[in-house]
């Protein structure tokens, strides 16, 4: 008697102990979910050529597509990249450009055109968007000339979308 007793007590620890164990994969497998911190993407801009640093002060203003616009960066200076993030929903994006200088101030506009692809990572991330450019277009101020260098735009910031070349000024 005392020995079925101690069997059905051993097989409910066992049992017991298999339950916790299946939690604990369950919760640990639910939790690994490697979602990123952000769901933006951006286009890494490079400065290529003869002027390969920004020598005035460079501002990006964001067209938002509904008659307001946004500050992305200020004043910058002395950097040879900088990225811009891109719209979700619109076709195309356009930023202002301006550049500085002790005696001129320069304005550019830049139009990028876009295919939207929706990404997906899992059911708890956000939605994402990647981007495949389709072209580029810029008012030549003190822009001598934009190259598409990777058409693709994903997480990976640290390709360089473009290549973009400023007059000697």
């Amino acid at each position: 008697m005392k020995n079925s007793k101690y069997k059905h007590l051993a097989g409910l620890l066992i049992n017991g102990k298999a339950w916790v164990a299946a939690m604990v994969l369950l919760v640990t497998a639910c939790s690994s979910i490697d979602c990123p911190l952000s769901s933006r993407v951006y286009t890494k801009y490079k400065l290529a050529g003869k002027v390969d640093k920004i020598s005035g002060k460079l501002t990006a203003i964001i067209d938002l597509g509904d008659g307001n616009d946004s500050t992305w960066f200020n004043q910058i200076t002395a950097v040879d990249s900088f990225e811009i993030p891109m719209s979700y929903q619109r076709e195309e994006d356009k930023i202002r450009l301006v550049l500085e200088n002790e005696d001129t101030t320069y304005y550019d506009t830049i139009v990028v055109k876009k295919t939207d692809m929706p990404h997906f990572e899992a059911v708890d991330c956000s939605p994402a968007f990647f981007h495949h450019i389709e072209g580029i277009g810029y008012t030549r101020n003190c822009i001598d000339s934009i190259v598409i260098n990777n058409p693709n735009v994903n997480y990976d910031a640290s390709k360089s979308t473009f290549y973009i070349y400023f007059k000697n000024i």
